[in-house]
């Protein structure tokens, strides 16, 4: 009888583990597998060295690479352009010191699916739940930047969404005449800024966070996968000067994403 490769399995349990929980610690993948540690780390390095496993760059969790299509979950399509943007995010931190985050439409509110605010010299606010915060669409940055360049079909259904939300934070979803004021705005400008009114913090729980942004669409052909921004206590610099210092790199970034996805296969 023919001999199995144990480090063949040893590999295979990994991706079977990391199929079952998509995003997961070493804890989580030695808690699956009881493979030892210093084992699963050469194992976990052995399968992102080969691109079937890519770590995120928020808190350095394991996920599969968007290139394993068939191992039974059906993948979110957002799945792939944070895989795509979390190495481009940690260069343009690298260039810039300023942290950025990747938003992603989700329903009646952008969602954090990536950000480099842990590689930031910078001290800025940074929770482990980080990703997946909801944010706010009309008054954020990134909900702007979104929505000035997304298709009109889709920017109407958010904002017919919107309109229907009991949530105070929703108040110009009521006033179309300002929404496209704004958006037009935007779009002459080339990036998403946030409205004076909003504080930062979650969708539904505005927290004061004392931050400043700039935000610019993962535009393709018309469809946009999403935002990504450059963030900064506002108490530090002026937009003016970031704009100056950052957008340049920071639409360069967006492009490289972009140029990313389309080189990858469709999921």
């Amino acid at each position: 009888m023919t001999k199995t490769i144990r480090s063949i399995e040893r590999g295979l349990d990994v991706l079977k583990a990391l199929n079952a929980t998509p995003i997961s610690s070493l804890q989580d993948v030695y808690r699956l597998t009881r493979i030892p540690k210093p084992t699963l780390l050469r194992i976990l390095h052995t399968l992102e060295q080969s691109g079937m496993v890519s770590r995120r760059l928020a808190d350095g969790r394991y996920r599969l690479s968007t290139g394993l299509t068939r191992l039974g979950r059906k993948r979110d399509r957002y799945d792939r352009v944070a895989e795509a943007a979390a190495p481009v995010l940690d260069k343009l931190c690298q260039k810039v010191s300023w942290p950025s985050d990747l938003m992603v439409p989700a329903g009646d509110h952008m969602e954090n699916r990536e950000t480099s605010r842990t590689q930031s010299p910078f001290m800025i606010y940074y929770s482990k739940d980080r990703v997946g915060m909801p944010v706010n669409w009309l008054l954020s940055a990134v909900g702007r930047a979104y929505l000035a360049y997304c298709p009109e079909a889709e920017r109407q259904k958010v904002i017919n969404l919107l309109r229907k939300s009991d949530k105070p934070e929703n108040w110009l979803a009521r006033d179309q005449k300002r929404i496209d004021e704004i958006l037009s705005e935007t779009r002459k400008r080339g990036y998403g800024l946030r409205d004076q009114a909003f504080v930062g913090g979650p969708y539904g729980a505005q927290l004061p966070d004392g931050l400043a942004g700039i935000a610019v669409p993962l535009l393709d052909r018309g469809r946009v996968h999403g935002v990504i921004n450059v963030i900064w206590p506002k108490s530090a610099r002026s937009v003016e000067d970031m704009v100056r210092d950052c957008l340049g790199d920071l639409k360069a970034a967006a492009t490289e994403i972009v140029d990313t996805l389309r080189s990858a296969p469709e999921i």
